[in-house]
């Protein structure tokens, strides 16, 4: 006999000195003569079960097959046998009477009975409901029988009890003994206390206690006839009463009645052993079984398999039982989630359970494993996560997030992949509201400097949306250094007209953030040039954005006429309506194949595959890219320096005390150090030309040869007839640039003042008899000395030097400076003109 542990006690069991538990109220039905109690841990509150059986000895017969159910259930572990947690026994006065009582404590369960009632399934639920209890309870049994040659004897409704989650448990061991085949004792008792199992309840050999049979029969013979009656009260909803209720088979599945009379069979040795009815019963077969035991399973199912099953599960769940899936399921997933078993599209389905729970049973039973799975070193569980942050991150707590989530997401902002690299962007919209100042400015906003010079458009364009979105989350002081900085030396310069689009729109939407002299020095000079803008919903969202700047202004004017000097200094006066809410993201193509920059030449052509659209709350048009040559040319235009490269690492710096410091770049880098744009200088090409084109020159005169020369009649009448407007040059560089090469203009020093005599063509070199003209002039005293004119003909000039017909535009920098001739196709390089003819002797006659 065990020996137990024995509380001194004054009064009742809830008075129970020296336990460690708090006896609840009592269920309504229990095995034999036990009595069921819901209980509480008085160290943690934990639940858990009470099970107490009470004797006026401790000789008790009851007592006796009560402490070999204890025994037994201390020592038989099984993941279908209830689980022991205590035991103890007590001795109180009643009076002038002493109870003896036992108690159990074990995990938290509910008699079946109940359960189902509470339930309440029916139909196809409510049969794989039951084919999922049944089958655990056959593998408890198959357990006892066939590995631990033990018989249980006392299979029924009243000795199941089912989990928090769902699942049936065995318990009920007082009558469990040793199944003991020795045919020499026939007539000993094998069950010592079968006494206390009801007559309904027991096969034939056992009510005529026939003990030569019941060990000449398989281990199985008696629990399987308990199987048996289990079956039949489960679909009857009633209590068997009688054996003789075990022929009526009308409330039996038809898929499990063959099954179920091979359990009751009158002959031991033919009753169906439990491990046969688990694999062989097609009632098992169905979506709520099959289910729970590949999740069980899962550790030794194949990477193919695991992601087939993941993703059907979102659809087979809303087929499910709902209290099955949110109470067996949604634990097993979790936990799979948590150690590495399950795959990343697991968590689509996890989150979708998640939604059926209230708030608090979410942060319960879901979030704390989604928060580990920041900290997992899958590329696909992480972007899994990031896709669908906007479900759970609500839920998580400023600390959680600053201390447990960010330092995890942070590594994507550098991630190789550019496509998670977006997505961590996009995460912060939710997490940055619940960052600490302290994280904001000395890391967040570190990894956004560097995303806004990204090599992928969509990312540097939803960098500055998203700045705009989070900049009443920075302080005061972070606002003024990095929010104009980051909207006009950067958003408002890229290349990418989407990106300048987001800058104007979050200029709009942080109005209210910017004093009236940031608006009237920093904002509007920088945004006006963008009415210029080669894309149309640039201009557009430009002029709406020089409206709103312009009415703050004017009320800043009416404010300091009325004399309200402190209302005109007041920053932010005006923030239209319709940019007051959050910026919409960009759509990103990063999930296509390719970079972004590829997919920019193929947009005019497939209108499908637009790289971004900007949207806000006032306005939803899409901003498509359609990028070409001349986008690119507006910086130019505009005489502004290009901005930084996409791959540069230039960031805002560090910091510290609320001032920036970089320890990896030079002082002038980042958003905190960009200074208002004052006047432009030209570059250095443009400046050598210009001051090349303001000097004066000596203009060759034409003589009336020329007049067999038509091309230089052109070229000459291009000089004479020049207008004063032809001098702007800033309109020859807007013009695209050209396909061909040609040989650079050597422009000469400004002492010297012909500029043209080094790029003349040399005399002709050869010679010819003196011949006398029909037209000499008798006053040319030189007449006779004059050289005859040449008879050679000049060389025709080379195709592609300037008398080809292919339209060659201008181009600065090494290219030659070639004026249009009369607004026609055809240019003239200055090198390429033909000397001048030799003087006759006629014309040199005095």
């Amino acid at each position: 006999m065990l020996k137990f542990l024995k509380g001194v006690v004054a009064g009742s069991g809830a008075g129970l000195k020296d336990f460690p538990y708090n006896i609840g109220e009592p269920y309504s039905s229990a095995w034999g003569s036990w009595t069921h109690y819901r209980g509480t841990s008085k160290d943690d509150a934990s639940s858990v079960s009470i099970f107490s059986l009470s004797g006026s000895s401790s000789q008790d017969g009851h007592l006796v097959a009560g402490r070999n159910g204890v025994k037994r259930l201390r020592t038989v572990r099984h993941p279908n046998i209830l689980s022991f947690v205590h035991s103890t026994e007590s001795e109180i006065l009643d009076g002038s009477m002493t109870k003896h009582t036992i108690y159990i404590v074990t995990e938290p369960v509910m008699p079946l009975s109940e359960k189902i009632k509470e339930l309440n399934l029916e139909g196809t639920q409510r049969d794989e409901y039951f084919a999922w209890g049944l089958h655990q309870i056959a593998k408890a049994v198959s357990f006892l029988n066939n590995d631990c040659k033990l018989v249980h004897g006392n299979v029924c409704l009243t000795s199941i009890v089912v989990t928090q989650t769902l699942d049936w448990k065995l318990h009920a061991f007082d009558v469990l003994s040793e199944f003991d085949g020795n045919v020499e004792a026939p007539n000993g008792l094998m069950l010592q206390y079968e006494w206390l199992v009801g007559s309904q309840y027991k096969p034939m050999e056992l009510a005529n206690s026939d003990w030569v049979l019941i060990r000449k029969s398989p281990p199985w013979a008696i629990d399987s006839w308990g199987l048996g009656c289990l079956i039949y009260e489960l679909f009857s909803g009633m209590k068997l009463s009688n054996t003789g209720e075990l022929r009526n088979i009308s409330v039996i599945p038809k898929s499990l009645l063959p099954d179920y009379q091979r359990l009751l069979s009158s002959s031991p040795s033919r009753r169906l052993n439990p491990s046969k009815l688990i694999d062989s019963s097609e009632y098992f077969q169905n979506k709520l079984v099959e289910t729970i035991q590949f999740m069980e399973i899962l550790n030794l199912k194949d990477s193919v398999e695991k992601d087939t099953f993941f993703r059907k599960l979102p659809n087979l769940v809303e087929q499910l039982p709902r209290q099955i899936v949110l109470k067996k399921l949604l634990p097993l997933l979790a936990s799979a989630l948590e150690f590495g078993s399950a795959a990343a599209p697991a968590l689509t389905t996890l989150l979708k359970m998640g939604s059926w729970l209230s708030i608090d049973e979410f942060s319960v039973k879901v979030l704390p494993s989604i928060v580990k799975l920041f900290a997992s070193p899958d590329r696909a569980v992480r972007v899994s996560l990031l896709q669908h942050i906007d479900q759970f991150g609500e839920s998580l707590t400023a600390q959680v997030v600053d201390e447990q989530i960010f330092p995890h997401v942070a590594t994507g902002f550098s991630d190789s992949s550019a496509f998670l690299r977006e997505l961590t962007l996009k995460s912060m919209l939710v997490l940055a509201p619940k960052l600490s100042q302290r994280t904001i400015s000395g890391s967040l906003l570190k990894y956004l400097s560097k995303l806004q010079v990204d090599e992928e458009p969509a990312i540097r364009t939803n960098t500055t949306i998203l700045l705009g979105n989070i900049a009443s989350h920075l302080n005061e002081g972070m606002r003024k250094r990095v929010l104009i900085n980051a909207f006009t030396a950067r958003a408002l310069r890229d290349g990418f007209s989407p990106a300048r689009a987001a800058g104007i729109m979050a200029l709009c939407a942080t109005s209210a953030y910017y004093d009236m002299t940031e608006i009237a020095t920093r904002i509007l000079p920088n945004v006006v040039v963008l009415t210029i803008d080669p894309d149309p919903d640039v201009r557009s969202k430009t002029f709406q954005a020089v409206d709103q700047f312009l009415q703050i202004a004017k009320q800043n004017h009416e404010k300091l006429n009325t004399g309200d000097v402190g209302g005109a200094t007041d920053s932010g006066v005006l923030s239209m309506t319709g940019n007051t809410g959050l910026l919409g993201w960009a759509m990103s193509s990063l999930t296509q194949k390719g970079k972004a920059s590829e997919h920019v030449s193929a947009a005019s052509a497939n209108a499908n595959s637009s790289l971004v659209s900007i949207s806000s709350n006032s306005s939803s048009a899409e901003a498509h890219d359609t990028i070409t040559e001349h986008s690119t040319s507006i910086s130019n235009s505009l005489d502004q320096p290009t901005p930084s490269s996409p791959t540069s690492t230039d960031g805002w710096g560090e910091l510290e005390n609320g001032t920036f410091h970089d320890n990896h770049h030079s002082d002038k880098e980042g958003w905190d150090e960009m200074e208002p744009i004052e006047e432009l200088k030209p570059p250095n090409h443009l400046a050598s030309i210009q001051a090349a084109q303001k000097r004066p020159f000596a203009q060759p005169k034409q003589h009336a040869q020329n007049s067999s020369r038509p091309n230089n009649a052109k070229a000459s009448s291009t000089f004479t007839n020049a207008k004063p407007e032809d001098d702007d040059l800033w309109g020859s560089i807007s013009a695209p640039a050209p396909r061909s090469t040609s040989k650079p203009l050597h422009v000469k020093s400004a002492a010297d003042e012909d500029l043209w005599g080094s790029i003349a063509a040399p005399p002709p070199k050869t010679t010819s008899k003196p011949s006398k003209s029909t037209a000499a002039n008798d006053d040319d005293p030189w007449a006779a000395i004059a050289a005859p004119p040449p008879t050679t003909k000049a060389k025709p000039l080379s195709t592609g030097r300037g008398r080809g017909t292919k339209q060659i535009p201008a181009k600065l920098g090494g290219e030659q400076f070639r004026p249009w001739v009369d607004g026609e196709n055809y240019v003239i390089s200055y090198d390429e003109l033909p000397p001048p003819p030799p003087l006759s002797h006629e014309q040199f006659r005095p």
